[in-house]
């Protein structure tokens, strides 16, 4: 599925990074690691990396992956760009802040699992970024798989990382315009966690 979606001439997503990305660019630190999770095309790797952050990204399709190297080439900046299934990702490294953007296309059974992955890839005192649909996009149908059960709610996940210090837990409504993927008013979470030290 993911590789017929990505297998165009366009950028599904755009070629700008997430408006998130650029409100929290406070936390792109120059110089520090990050983990760019189901990237896609390379929007937002690409972002972070032109921030000056040592990036690492992994995508399933192949077809996304080169057009997520064809814009870090326009861009300047260098990703390494993984190709990778995360479900089945044995998550082996440890990063300054791991990234998860609109990566909402598991069912709670195999987003635990993916979650599980994903912590176990921020460093200890390091970041968790997360940011995704509430239960309300599928009514707003403008983007998204359309399936409630893989949208996230602030309290499912304060309890996804009990133990973490949460920094951000909001969830909002906002006009959004990236790329035809996400396009028109969006019901949004926005999530940052600090893991223990």
């Amino acid at each position: 599925m993911w590789e017929k979606r990505y297998a165009t001439d366009t950028y599904v997503f755009g070629k700008a990074p997430a408006v998130f990305l650029v409100d929290h660019k406070a936390l792109l630190t120059p110089g520090q690691t990050a983990l760019a999770v189901a990237d896609g095309e390379g929007r937002n790797s690409v972002y972070m990396a032109a921030q000056g952050m040592d990036v690492t990204a992994l995508e399933f399709s192949a077809s996304a992956i080169e057009k997520a190297k064809s814009l870090a080439a326009e861009t300047g900046v260098t990703v390494d760009f993984r190709n990778t299934d995360v479900l089945a990702h044995d998550w082996p490294d440890q990063y300054d802040m791991v990234v998860g953007i609109f990566i909402q296309f598991v069912g709670p059974e195999e987003r635990a699992r993916m979650f599980d992955g994903m912590k176990r890839s921020v460093r200890p005192g390091g970041l968790m970024v997360l940011h995704g649909y509430t239960p309300k996009q599928v009514e707003l149908g403008t983007g998204g798989p359309g399936r409630t059960e893989n949208m996230y709610t602030p309290d499912q996940l304060a309890a996804d990382f009990k133990g973490w210090e949460i920094l951000e837990n909001r969830a909002y409504e906002r006009e959004i315009q990236e790329g035809a993927g996400h396009s028109g008013l969006s019901a949004l979470i926005d999530f940052v966690a600090r893991k223990p030290a």
